[in-house]
C-alpha cells in the first residue's frame, strides 16, 4: 500500500516538509478554498500540485471535491453542480491525480458529540456519545417526532443528561455536532442545519440510493475517460442521525451500489474506523468482498459501546482486527480477481489521538502530526512485517 497523509493545504498547520519526514510517500488533499458548485481552476490544482511535487510528494487523491445537498436530493441546481463536479474532476485527471475520495452522507459530514476525549495515559481522542447526541437532537434541535427514532429508555436517559450540562456544554455539544468537517466547505449553525434536515423529510434510502446512482452515471465516464477512480466514503458513523437517509453503511449498501453501477471507476474507500462503528458489520470479510473496489482505505480504530456510543482508539488496539484487515488488503493489492495486477491502494492513518506534547498547538481534530505519526509508524511496521512474512 501507498502511505499517504491528509494534508489541508497552504493554511494546513503541519507542513509538507514535515508529511515528508513523517514516511509518508503522497498526499491526500482538496482545493479547500472553492464552495461546492465551483469548478476549481486548472491553474489552482496546478499550483497545489506544484507545491505537493516540490516537497519531494505526489498528489494521489483528492479528498474530496464538495458537493450540495442539491445533489443529494436531485434538486433544481443539481444538474448544473453536477456538470461543475464533472468538470473538476476532469481538471484533476489532466493534472494526473488517480483517486476521488467523495461521500453522498447528507447534511452533516462525519459527526462526533466530543473533539476532547481525554484517555488515561493516551491523549485525547474523538468520540460519538449516543446518549449526548440523542440529547441535542431531540431535547436542544428539537427535530420534529425526534424521540419516535430512539427507544423511551434512551430517550429519558439523554434528557437526564441534559440536566447535568451547564449552557456552556450544552454550547459546545452543538458546536460539536454541527461543526462541519476540519478542512471542508462549510460549518453550521442550529437553525441553517434543522432546516437542511427538513428538506429530507421526505426522501427514503431507496430515493437517495437512486440519487447516488444516478449522481455516478453521469459523472463515472469522466473518471473512466481520464483513468480515474472514485472512492466514495461509507457514512459515519454508519447509522441513521437526525433521521436522515443512511446508504453506505454496510454490506448490503455496497451490494446494492456496486450492482447499480458496475464501472470498475465505482470504487470505495474502505474506512475502518467509519465501517466499524456499527457492531455487525464483518470488515475482514467485507474487505475481501469488496477488494476490486477498495481504492483508498482510511486506517483507524475504534472501541464501541453496545448503545452506539464508540471513541477513536490507538490504530493497532480496538474492537478491530487490523492487523488482519492489513492483511486482506494486502492480498487484495496484488492482483485483480480476473488476474490483472491492480494499483496499489492508497492508505492513510486516519486521525490520530492529541498527545501532550502538542495539546497546545493548533490542529484540525484529530488530525495533530504526532498522533497520525505514532499511528503511520504503528501501520508502517504492520505492513513492512505482513510483506517479509509472505
Amino acid at each position: 500500500m501507498k502511505q499517504t497523509w491528509r494534508w489541508f493545504g497552504a493554511n494546513d498547520p503541519i507542513t509538507l516538509k514535515s508529511i515528508r519526514q513523517a514516511g509518508a510517500q503522497g498526499i491526500v488533499s482538496a482545493l479547500h478554498g472553492y464552495a461546492p458548485g465551483r469548478v476549481w481552476a486548472k491553474e489552482d490544482i496546478q499550483q497545489q500540485k506544484q507545491a505537493i511535487e516540490a516537497a519531494g510528494l505526489t498528489w494521489d487523491v483528492c479528498e474530496s471535491i464538495w458537493m450540495s445537498d442539491e445533489i443529494k436530493l436531485k434538486g433544481a441546481a443539481a444538474h448544473e453542480e453536477v456538470a461543475a463536479w464533472k468538470e473538476t474532476l476532469a481538471n484533476l485527471g489532466e493534472a494526473g491525480v488517480k483517486t476521488v475520495c467523495y461521500n453522498f452522507m447528507p447534511v452533516v459530514d462525519w459527526t462526533r458529540t466530543d473533539l476532547n476525549y481525554a484517555l488515561d495515559g493516551q491523549g485525547i481522542a474523538l468520540r460519538f456519545d449516543m446518549v449526548d447526541f440523542v440529547a441535542y437532537d431531540v431535547f436542544v434541535l428539537k427535530r420534529a417526532n425526534a424521540a419516535d427514532d430512539y427507544d423511551a429508555e434512551m430517550v429519558a436517559s439523554a434528557k437526564q443528561r441534559l440536566t447535568e450540562k451547564t449552557p456552556e456544554a450544552i454550547a459546545l455539544l452543538e458546536k460539536n455536532i454541527i461543526a462541519g468537517l476540519p478542512g471542508g466547505a462549510e460549518s453550521y449553525g442550529s437553525e441553517p442545519i434543522a432546516n437542511r434536515i427538513a428538506k429530507f423529510d421526505d426522501i427514503s434510502n431507496d430515493d437517495m440510493r437512486d440519487n447516488l446512482v444516478s449522481f455516478l452515471n453521469e459523472v463515472t465516464p469522466t473518471a473512466e475517460q481520464y483513468g480515474m477512480t472514485l472512492a466514495i466514503h461509507p457514512d459515519d458513523p454508519p447509522f441513521p442521525l437526525f433521521g436522515l437517509p443512511r446508504i453506505v453503511s454496510t454490506e448490503a449498501d455496497l451490494d446494492y451500489l456496486f450492482d447499480a453501477v458496475k464501472s470498475p471507476a465505482n470504487g470505495l474507500t474502505f474506512c475502518v474506523g467509519s465501517f466499524g462503528s456499527r457492531q455487525d458489520n464483518d470488515l475482514v470479510n467485507m474487505a475481501r468482498k469488496y477488494a476490486d473496489r477498495i481504492y483508498f482505505t482510511h486506517l483507524r480504530n475504534v472501541s464501541r459501546a453496545t448503545d452506539g456510543s464508540f471513541y477513536e482508539s490507538e490504530h493497532l488496539n480496538g474492537d478491530i482486527n487490523m492487523i488482519a484487515l492489513i492483511q486482506v488488503l494486502l492480498e487484495a493489492e496484488k492482483e485483480a480477481s480476473d488476474g490483472r495486477k491492480r494499483a496499489e491502494i492508497f492508505m492513510r492513518p486516519d486521525h490520530g489521538h492529541l498527545l501532550d506534547f502538542e495539546e497546545n498547538v493548533r490542529s484540525n481534530p484529530g488530525y495533530s502530526y504526532l498522533g497520525r505519526l505514532k499511528g503511520m509508524a504503528e501501520l508502517r511496521g504492520v505492513i513492512q512485517t505482513l510483506e517479509a512474512l509472505h
